[in-house]
């Protein structure tokens, strides 16, 4: 009944004519408590099943690196985990938000940065037959504990398989809500064994955008995509385990909270000496050039801009309308309803983004196929196939970017980046091709200032 409803709803898609940047208008956002968001964030039960806590150890093992400053039990667990008390009373680890919007950058914990170090490549780790045999022996060994991790497990069961992106570092986070969608009746928000919905054979990779950058945008993910209240996006994570809608709304009454943090992070300064005359001459630059998008320091436009001018891999922005079942999923849902709903509009292109800590947001563009600054204003510098250190990763402060090598000899395939692969190209966004070698040096000591 539910599969048959979404097939026949008509979709309302943005389109428009020429080459030409379109508006986007702003909406309605909560705001709350900082510090009662931040909490939240890393204390918090927004996912109420995961792995039992001694469970976790074993598998996982302890960390000695509590960069949150957590108390027990949460002190001993990475900051990508959360320690939770289950509804029936048990303590199971489950995954946080900042496992894909926090990051370690030299040595510190840098909430709101996307993690570019992700690896959805792990077969290991994202192992539907390792949930399935968690599931055996729970259900024999401690039953209790089985009820607290079932939702968590069922999912795992059900979506890790197809979550597998080509490269390391990218996010498969679109996949996940298609999944997760997929197994959720749209009002109830309750899990159907049985998916209520198709959903592509396409995992589209996707560099996270941090955090600071939302305070400034009129909608959310690199297409425009999510119009309406953030904060039910914020919380889809909870998809994952969620109950029924009751449990959804009282995750949602966090969400104000939730924002006002997220709202109250601003981009880390640039940590070394920076030209200041070279900067303003690339100050100068910039706004002859890049203003138009991208905006000022203090004066942001939110534009869509449209693919026929921006050139960069369209397999994203594409694959909204090769899923119509999931707008038309989401746009009816609980999600959309209530006192702060939430929409998905797709478009023929991406936003401009703020540049707001560009500095540190490498690899660039929006599947992260960009390894430097240098290369993202100069498309000739781009290399086809890269590799970066995971293990020990260094940062170029002149180039601006992750160190690479071109040379994949001999490295493990998933940590190529590998710009031909459908989703992953490296093409498009050439307006710095068209400046001299001088200007282009000029703009990226700019950019360091913002």
């Amino acid at each position: 009944m539910v599969a048959g409803a979404i097939g026949v709803m008509a979709l309302a898609f943005v389109r428009w004519e020429g080459d030409q940047p379109v508006p986007i208008p702003a909406s309605p956002q909560r705001t709350g408590d900082v510090a009662a968001g931040y909490r939240y964030l890393i204390t918090g039960d927004y996912i109420k099943s995961g792995i039992p806590y001694d469970y976790f150890l074993l598998g996982f093992g302890r960390t000695a690196a509590n960069y949150l400053h957590r108390d027990s039990p949460n002190a001993v667990i990475s900051h990508e985990y959360t320690a939770v008390r289950a509804p029936n009373g048990e303590t199971v680890v489950a995954p946080n938000c900042l496992e894909c919007h926090a990051q370690v950058f030299d040595g510190k914990l840098y909430v709101g940065l996307g993690n570019t170090f992700v690896d959805f490549t792990d077969r290991k780790k994202l192992n539907p037959q390792g949930a399935a045999m968690a599931e055996k022996v729970l259900q024999h060994g401690d039953p209790r504990k089985y009820e607290a991790a079932a939702a968590f497990l069922t999912a795992m069961k059900t979506i890790s398989g197809q979550l597998y992106t080509e490269v390391r570092g990218v996010n498969s986070a679109d996949r996940l809500a298609d999944l997760l969608v997929a197994h959720r009746d749209p009002q109830t928000l309750r899990w159907s064994a049985d998916p209520v919905m198709g959903v592509s054979g396409t995992v589209v990779p996707t560099d996270v955008p941090p955090w600071w950058l939302l305070k400034k945008k009129h909608a959310m993910f690199y297409n425009g995509f999510g119009r309406g209240d953030f904060g039910r996006f914020l919380m889809a994570s909870n998809l994952l385990t969620v109950r029924d809608s009751s449990e959804a709304r009282s995750v949602d009454e966090h969400m104000g909270d939730v924002l006002a943090y997220i709202n109250s992070l601003e981009p880390p300064k640039y940590p070394y000496p920076i030209d200041g005359r070279l900067a303003q001459r690339g100050g100068v630059i910039f706004v002859e050039h890049c203003s138009r998008c991208h905006g000022s320091r203090d004066d942001y436009p939110n534009l869509m801009i449209p693919e026929s001018l921006v050139g960069t891999d369209s397999l994203l922005y594409k694959s909204n309308y090769q899923s119509p079942q999931f707008i038309a999923w989401f746009n009816s849902s609980w999600f959309a309803q209530g006192d702060h709903p939430a929409r998905l509009e797709p478009s023929d292109g991406y936003i401009a983004p703020p540049l707001d800590g560009i500095w540190m947001t490498a690899p660039y563009l929006h599947n992260g196929s960009v390894p430097t600054l240098e290369a993202l204003l100069d498309s000739r510098q781009r290399p086809v196939r890269w590799v970066r250190d995971f293990a020990h990763p260094q940062y170029d402060y002149v180039k601006v970017g992750w160190k690479y090598v071109m040379d994949t000899a001999g490295k493990r395939p998933t940590d190529v980046y590998n710009t031909a692969l459908p989703g992953y190209g490296n093409y498009g966004h050439t307006f710095g091709d068209r400046l001299s070698a001088a200007d282009r040096k000029a703009i990226i000591e700019y950019l360091k200032t913002l």
